[in-house]
């Protein structure tokens, strides 16, 4: 039985870490696991998943979830509630789904505080492993039996009906996609004619009836090439010679997006080696199993450019075209003479150096699993007992899941990421107290997790980029900085700086948020954006020399929506507590920031999104950016058109569902049949109810939380649905935690910027569509009575203010009016009273709050003129605008 291990090492030597493996998450299988019942309940899930495979294409990711619910059980919780077509949504209803969703993602949580989850879906990025395995002769040493059996097992139930597998687990097939699996299937030992039903001789017919392996693209080729099934002569040339060019060249390949150079990196170092692995009788085999025409009579020159169609998604422009030939028919043949060879090898030296310069500062992880697989290769052909290689196999490991559907390989972990948004969901639910231990342990994890130190040595020099103070993607030892990781991190440990010590942890060294303010203010480009991992250095004309022909935008960096709304939030949140540092320059980058959402909204009103499906997602994140602006449905047409967007694209069931031809295609597209998905659901209603749609019209916002409770499961879980991550424009990626989080984050917000703060403005005798600032003295002045409950009722108020300035101000009204209450003798204990309904956090964060940090003058200046209530309602207007 399997067993997914945390934050351990096992003590083996050949594993570096810089936190103690804090973060890390690989399984192990252990024969003699599992008692009889647990086995057979793993058996019953896979055997449900083949079953389904062609309607549900995505895992559950069941069995980390049985195994983590047996080890952090939880108390019995109240049945799921529905919630009729007509009936009204009661507060009881919410807080009773929202403890019901939260109790069970406590369970899953780690002991080392982030929740393990899959992120995987890419079906090219398991093959090439077992690819280069193969041909290190590494295969039975690192894969055993049993993983050989759950990657055959996952291979077989992600092929499709038509017998060839897609370039992602829902994708049509490809010829990409279905010849690295059927080669992956053959070097681990499946016979032409093995699998259920025929599956292997189906692949292989549907790879020749589509023109066979002759048609797949640039990276199949390489892979084909090195494992001896494909020639050298019919690639497209990397030459290394690149990493030679002068630094200011517009073409240096430090000047590239950090992914695209770190794939064609080590592709050069192999391609001028020319290196093909043993010509066994398997390979031998495969020359013929896989082309339509004898391999010998190939037209390998013609080939370069071949492409299927069914995986040409960025076709070559022909200047691109140009250059390879060029290249190919004019430069190469010279390079491989004397004296020019001797070019060829201090180029081909210089890219190991960075290959190794980038293993070292990543623990061997390196920057993704695509990245990984190339190194480990170079660095065994570079040398096979070298503790390069040896440090690579250490860490693979790293990469493997397990699932119902088979193990899979990930693209690095999204421990970080999906730790940032569980924290703001549980937040968001007013609930923290009751879950005080679980965020406390996800507190210790982001503290941890942070990068304490920028790269070794000279890192300008290595193309990398200032890392000190960022938040990875994954974890520390990964140690790539990502903008919005840095900021999603940075914001999460403000909220905690703000919350009681002795129940949520210390908050993190004040330097440790300069570091942090410090790397995201160094990311922005001169357009006001954020990039993703390091500044925009190349020009736009650069990515119409994409050679992956079935991605879009991968060879330069540039801005996102996404980032860049998470740098606003973040830089924002920042200058409200910690005002004086840097804060002509955070003003600044905010402000260039804002106008950047503004400028690429398109004209629906909508966002494209980059890292998530598609316009749902970037939506949202640039609505989460422009109120954190101060804009507002009433001040901002960018938010009204936002929300006739979102409303625009509702279902007749209240939910939203996005599918993944949105990002290809660039229009939004319903799912097939107009299916609701809970996670993009609960990204538009986030939206929505940021933009103050509640104020306008509520009633699209109720139909929404209908859906997701409705779809609540009996332990409190959600159901799992289409994928709805995406890179690139062309793939995507299932984070298997978001069907959690974000069901979590809407109804949190739902209930206390809906619900609760609906219910607050009308107990002060206002319309919560009407009421400002200067109407709140007036209430608290002529209220007949002030109690301990009518204080609690006014705490909970400015809470689900969340933190704007006139909560704060309103605050400052509630302490000086209720003095003579708080000053009774003997004292009421307003703390212990009001802590039945709020959390101690806030309570703790109100009262230090620092009028002098806001406005920049002693806090007893600022006490409002009780004995008038023309004079105090003038105060809060003169308060409001400063």
């Amino acid at each position: 039985m399997w067993k997914l291990k945390i934050a351990e090492g096992n003590g083996d030597y050949w594993l570096m870490t810089t936190n103690n493996h804090i973060g890390r998450q690989h399984w192990e299988f252990d024969p003699n696991a599992g008692t009889p019942q647990e086995r057979a309940e793993v058996e019953r899930v896979r055997q449900e998943f083949t079953k389904n495979r062609f309607r549900t294409k995505q895992s559950a990711d069941l069995l980390m979830r049985m195994q983590l619910r047996k080890e952090n059980p939880c108390c019995p919780i109240p049945p799921p509630i529905k919630v009729q077509e007509n009936e009204e949504i009661t507060e009881e209803t919410v807080t009773i789904t929202l403890r019901r969703a939260i109790s069970f993602y406590s369970t899953i949580q780690a002991n080392d505080g982030h929740w393990p989850a899959e992120s995987a879906g890419p079906l090219f990025f398991l093959q090439p492993l077992v690819m280069a395995l193969y041909v290190t002769r590494s295969m039975n040493t690192i894969l055993t039996p049993a993983h050989q059996m759950e990657i055959k097992r996952y291979l077989y139930n992600h092929q499709n009906e038509d017998g060839g597998w897609g370039l992602h687990v829902e994708g049509h097939s490809t010829i990409f996609g279905s010849c690295l699996s059927y080669v992956a299937l053959r070097l681990l030992g499946e016979g032409p004619d093995d699998g259920e039903d025929g599956a292997m001789a189906k692949g292989q017919k549907w790879i020749l009836n589509h023109g066979g392996a002759i048609g797949i693209p640039s990276w199949g080729k390489f892979w084909l090439t090195v494992i001896g099934a494909y020639e050298w002569d019919g690639l497209n040339p990397m030459p290394p010679e690149f990493w030679l060019v002068p630094n200011i060249s517009p073409i240096h390949p430090g000047k590239m997006l950090c992914y695209c150079r770190l794939v064609y990196m080590p592709m050069s170092y192999l391609y001028a080696k020319r290196f093909v692995g043993p010509i066994t009788g398997l390979v031998q085999s495969l020359r013929q199993e896989l082309y339509v025409q004898p391999y010998h009579g190939i037209n390998w020159n013609k080939a370069r450019n071949t492409c299927a169609k069914e995986d040409l998604y960025y076709p070559h422009p022909l200047a691109q075209d140009m250059l390879w030939g060029f290249l190919n028919n004019l430069v190469e043949p010279i390079l491989k003479r004397w004296p020019f060879k001797s070019m060829r090898e201090k180029a081909m030296k210089k890219a190991m150096e960075h290959v190794h310069y980038e293993d070292e500062n990543s623990r061997y992880m390196c920057i993704g699993c695509v990245e990984k697989v190339l190194c480990l290769i170079a660095c065994w052909v570079e040398d096979p007992n070298s503790d390069a290689y040896k440090r690579h196999l250490a860490r693979l490991p790293d990469y493997f899941w397990l699932a119902e559907d088979g193990l899979k390989m990930q693209t690095f972990g999204s421990q970080t990421w999906d730790a940032t948004f569980a924290i703001q969901a549980i937040l968001s639910s007013n609930l923290a107290e009751e879950y005080a231990p679980t965020l406390r342990k996800a507190h210790e994890f982001l503290k941890a997790s942070q990068v304490r130190d920028n790269p070794s040595g000279n890192f300008i020099v290595m193309y990398r980029h200032m890392s000190k103070g960022a938040w990875t993607f994954a974890m520390q030892d990964h140690g790539w900085q990502v903008s919005d990781c840095t900021a999603e991190g940075l914001k999460c440990t403000l909220l905690f700086a703000q919350m009681p010590a002795d129940v949520f942890g210390e908050k993190a060294e004040t330097q440790r948020f300069y570091d942090a303010v410090n790397v995201i203010l160094s990311l922005q480009s001169p357009n006001g954006g954020f990039p993703a991992w390091e500044p925009q250095r190349a020009f736009r004309w650069l990515e119409k020399f994409n050679p992956t022909e079935f991605f879009e935008d991968v060879l330069i960096e540039r801005e996102y929506a996404e980032c860049t709304s998470s740098a606003i939030q973040a830089l924002a949140l920042f200058k409200k507590w910690h005002p004086n540092y840097r804060r002509k320059e955070i003003e600044s980058s905010i402000s260039r920031a804002l106008k950047y959402i503004e400028d690429v909204q398109e004209p629906d009103g909508s966002w494209y999104g980059r890292w998530g499906i598609c316009y749902t997602y970037g939506t949202w994140f640039a609505v989460e950016g422009l109120v954190a602006c101060g804009k507002t449905y009433q001040n901002s047409s960018t938010l009204r058109k936002a929300c006739q967007f979102l409303l625009s694209k509702q279902l007749p069931d209240g939910g939203w569902g996005e599918s993944y031809h949105s990002s290809s295609n660039e229009v939004y597209t319903n799912l097939k049949g107009n299916k609701s998905n809970l996670v993009q659901t609960s990204w538009a209603l986030l939206s929505l109810i940021d933009a103050g749609q509640a104020e306008i019209d509520p009633t699209p916002i109720h139909h929404g939380i209908r859906l997701l409770i409705n779809f609540q499961e009996r332990d409190g879980d959600f159901p799992q649905q289409e994928m709805t991550g995406a890179f690139f424009m062309n793939c995507t990626l299932n984070y298997s935690s978001y069907r959690n989080i974000f069901p979590i984050w809407a109804l949190g917000e739902y209930r206390r910027r809906v619900l609760l703060e609906s219910s607050h403005w009308k107990l002060m005798g206002l319309s919560r569509t009407r009421a400002g600032i200067s109407d709140a003295p007036r209430i608290l002045l002529t209220l007949p009575q002030r109690n301990v409950k009518w204080i609690d009722d006014q705490v909970l108020l400015i809470m689900n203010m969340k933190y704007q300035i006139n909560s704060q101000i309103h605050m400052r009204i509630l302490y000086w009016t209720s003095l003579p209450l708080i000053q009774q003798d003997p004292p009421i204990q307003i703390q212990q009273e009001a802590r039945s309904n709020v959390p101690t956090s806030f309570i703790a964060a109100t009262t230090q709050l620092s009028f002098s940090a806001a406005f920049k003058t002693d806090p007893a200046a600022w006490k409002p003129p009780l004995g008038d209530a023309r004079s105090l309602v003038t105060w809060c207007s003169k308060a409001e605008a400063k």
